[in-house]
């Protein structure tokens, strides 16, 4: 094989999204934006990473828990993301990733089962995390307009109104493309850098009286070592609740993988710029913890007139009477207003230059919500090429150079706007985290699974991760998210399993070469080993079918809901079973080829169906004598007498396919088989079609004894378990006779003098002798059939042995089944037992 040219019709044949947009074609000559590791991921997820919590929250955090567990709180958070990280750069890494960040990730990886409620959920959160960010911002402007008394209509309207006004902005710059929303991020990028450079300085720069009365006191050993230990105040208050307040903070590592479609080399730049962006940012929240500790006290009145003069101390309390200042007054009232836990403005007041912390405030709470509008547009225009959902189509067209989901972007405009004017976003805050949080769950457990089912095709070039910190990263994930909001949690695992139930149902006609794939086929060769070495029972005994179909949509009844079996591949009618086409030069020599080749161990096949031979009498003798197939343990029969119909989609349809309500199922139990003639109307009314179905049992019995010979037959199928509804004595047989259909196959022995029947039966195997025919010539249950069974949706039927001639046979089949108008399953099994009323 020549394997360069291999390669190149592999690539030749990946999949080329057709666009189907006169903007698109028109642009062909300009080369779309393409990023690099440190605008396209690092520089996003550190902007989604700095964002209102750090600046507003962060030092509150610390007057609660302390310099040292809210340094943990940042280190247990960055295990998680770092551990994601490593997941989402070893899945990066393994083939080449197109646009669609987590959602295309999860769903090659784990299938669309689960990429497709993954994909709606992240899209949806993303919108709603723009929103958020978009309010924070609002509510920053609205107390910056208070300070210097502007006041549109109320506070809450406020928000509403500079919040729309906001996102409607952010929204004109992604429309404007995705060079011009980069341009905004790196003018972000600068404000925050130059943001915290001025709060570094200003913890070095010597404390005025009125910075003193804030609590604030530069660099001091005393202020350090008390804030060291945890003060939790209110009821509510404990590490926990510490921590569910810090993680939102970390959702932002996505943010560079979700647009993957728009950097140059996915491959490199999301492991670079994801793990270098944790690196950077986990290095700024624990400096700004231990610098904020160390400069500011947890309570201050904020009053100047509080300064101690001269060394009096008398009646003083708390850290303050040591600096200088008596702040007794407000500790003891709890009527302190700045301090760690008093004031959530303490960054801007200990930097050199206030206004620049509230220009940082801006720039973090705008840069993520420009990333979070970016990306769930981006997320959800792949998620519809793919097509897993209905109704959303229409958002998969993109526009321009760079194939810009506009349509997106509006829809994501919508969502945030209407949360917006909603207002009450704390609660949908919780869901937010909720659903980052199964995000992460999924993408490490995506890396877990690929990396356990040993798939050939799992080969990422990053290899600085593990499946068991991937399984540590997923189990986590889960319980944080329980940890921080359990009814979150609750409703998020909802929603995932609504929108995978739907997926699951459709089935969609994707093939991704998910590791789920590879894990089912490693299961499968795992039980189908370990079931070689188990004895066969016959509690566990259920048919496993070789039908013999020919062309599976010239005889449906035979591949449909009758031996539907529960797994296998599709490949008539949605009918789960293995199709596999084989010629031969006979049907007996065919039948035992396949008899002995297929099925592995345990699997193998230990009941045949076939459909019956309706044009047999104008058949060659040859195909007759093959036809029976006299040597085969089990051996079922099914023949359909008018009951197709063309349908829709030019297919036969039959019965099988129809609900059958509460018709009857007559199975005639002339003689014991092992149960094979019981077992399978049992197994047919398990099918939904067939559910509603009654089953009748006829059995032979004489007029003195009728009722006994019912109600031992009624005991014995309680025995066995089998809820048949009714039990019919058959003591009248009608002879009818058939001899046209015999006629041309006798021998006519008897009257041919001076020849042996061994002689005639050389050159002539398939007639029937005249000895043969006087014993077998009387069919007797035909009539009784035709006259009990006519209304029935089923009739079930033993056959007899096949020691006699393949045309007499053939004939006692067709006259046995003549006149019916329901389908007639023939049964023969071989007198093992296939039913037992044993519990062992």
């Amino acid at each position: 094989m020549d394997v360069a040219s291999t390669m190149t019709d592999s690539v030749n044949s990946l999949p080329v999204i057709d666009i189907g947009n006169e903007e698109s074609q028109g642009s062909q000559g300009k080369a779309p934006v393409r990023f690099g590791w440190v605008t396209g991921v690092m520089m996003r997820c550190m902007l989604n990473i700095w964002g209102v919590i750090l600046f507003l929250r962060l030092s509150w955090i610390i007057s609660q828990a302390g310099i040292l567990l809210t340094c943990l709180i940042i280190l247990m958070s960055v295990v998680v993301t770092s551990v994601t990280a490593l997941s989402i750069s070893a899945i990066a890494t393994n083939g080449r990733v197109t646009s669609g960040g987590a959602y295309f990730m999860i769903s090659r990886s784990l299938g669309p089962e689960i990429g497709g409620p993954i994909g709606m959920v992240f899209s949806f959160a993303n919108a709603l995390a723009c929103a958020l960010n978009t309010v924070g911002f609002a509510e920053v402007v609205r107390d910056l307009m208070q300070e210097f008394g502007v006041v549109m209509i109320d506070k809450d309207n406020d928000v509403r109104i500079v919040g729309v006004i906001t996102v409607t902005l952010l929204l004109l710059i992604s429309l404007a493309g995705m060079e011009w929303e980069s341009k905004a991020q790196i003018f972000f990028f600068t404000v925050l850098m130059v943001s915290f450079s001025n709060y570094f300085v200003g913890t070095f720069l010597p404390p005025s009286p009125e910075k003193q009365a804030m609590g604030i006191f530069g660099y001091r050993s005393e202020v350090f070592i008390s804030n060291l230990k945890p003060d939790w105040r209110g009821n509510d208050n404990d590490f926990f609740q510490m921590f569910a307040i810090f993680f939102p903070s970390a959702i932002g590592i996505l943010s560079g993988a979700n647009i993957s479609g728009d950097l140059k080399d996915p491959a490199t730049a999301i492991p670079k710029g994801t793990l270098m962006a944790i690196l950077l940012t986990t290095i700024s929240y624990l400096a700004i913890s231990v610098t904020v500790g160390s400069c500011v006290m947890r309570d201050a009145s904020g009053n100047i007139s509080d300064i101690l003069t001269g060394n009096i101390t008398d009646g003083c309390v708390g850290l303050g009477c040591n600096l200088g200042w008596n702040f007794t007054e407000c500790i003891q009232s709890q009527s302190c207003e700045y301090g760690l836990a008093n004031n959530l403005k303490v960054l801007g007041q200990v930097s050199g230059f206030y206004y620049l912390i509230t220009a940082g405030v801006f720039a973090a709470s705008l840069s993520s919500a420009l990333g979070f509008l970016v990306s769930a547009p981006k997320v959800f225009q792949c998620l519809c090429r793919d097509n897993l959902y209905p109704y959303i189509g229409f958002f998969a067209k993109g526009y321009g150079k760079n194939d810009e989901p506009l349509r997106a972007y509006l829809l994501c405009y919508i969502i945030a706007a209407a949360f917006i004017l909603i207002g009450k976003l704390n609660t949908i805050a919780a869901l937010i985290s909720n659903f980052f949080l199964c995000s992460y769950c999924l993408i490490n457990f995506s890396c877990f699974h690929a990396s356990i089912t040993n798939s050939p095709g799992w080969r990422p070039s990053f290899h600085y991760y593990s499946k068991w910190t991937a399984l540590f990263g997923a189990v986590i994930s889960v319980v944080l998210m329980f940890m921080l909001t359990w009814w979150a949690a609750l409703v998020t695992f909802s929603i995932i399993i609504f929108l995978f139930g739907y997926v699951n149902y459709n089935k969609p006609k994707v093939n991704w070469g998910s590791s789920v794939q590879a894990g089912t086929y490693n299961m499968a060769l795992s039980y189908s080993v370990s079931l070689s070495g188990v004895e066969d029972h016959v509690k566990n005994f259920r048919p496993q079918c070789l039908v013999l179909t020919g062309p599976p949509n010239q005889r449906p009844a035979l591949p449909h809901d009758l031996w539907r079996h529960n797994h296998g591949q599709s490949f008539s009618r949605r009918v789960r079973s293995f199709y596999t086409p084989f010629t031969a030069d006979s049907l007996r020599a065919g039948t035992r080829h396949l008899l002995q080749a297929t099925g592995l161990g345990k699997l193998k096949p230990n009941t045949l169906v076939m459909g019956f031979k309706t044009n047999w009498k104008d058949s060659s003798p040859e195909s007759i004598e093959d036809y029976p197939l006299k040597a085969y343990s089990f051996s079922c029969y099914i023949t359909v007498d008018d009951i197709s119909s063309k349908g829709d989609s030019d297919q036969i349809k039959t019965v099988f396919q129809n609900d059958q309500g509460k018709k009857t199922i007559d199975v005639y139990w002339i003689a014991d088989d092992g149960g094979l003639t019981l077992l399978v109307p049992y197994l047919l009314t398990r099918r939904k079609n067939w559910r509603s179905s009654k089953v009748r049992v006829f059995i032979v019995g004489d007029e003195q004894n009728m009722e006994e010979g019912r109600n031992e037959m009624i005991a014995l199928l309680k025995r066995f378990r089998l809820d048949f509804n009714d039990v019919i004595v058959m003591t009248d047989s009608e002879k009818r006779p058939f001899l046209d259909s015999v006629a041309p196959f006798r021998l006519f022995d008897e009257q041919q003098e001076g020849v042996s029947l061994e002689e005639l039966r050389q050159s002539a195997p398939w007639k029937i002798s005249d000895k043969e025919f006087e014993s077998e010539k009387i069919m007797r249950l035909n009539e009784i059939i035709r006259r009990n069974s006519q209304q029935t949706a089923l009739v079930s039927l033993p056959v007899p042995e096949s020691d006699c001639p393949s045309a007499l046979y053939m004939a006692w089949l067709d006259t046995l089944t003549c006149g019916l108008h329901c389908p007639a399953v023939l049964i023969r099994g071989n007198q093992q037992n296939v039913l037992t009323f044993y519990c062992q």
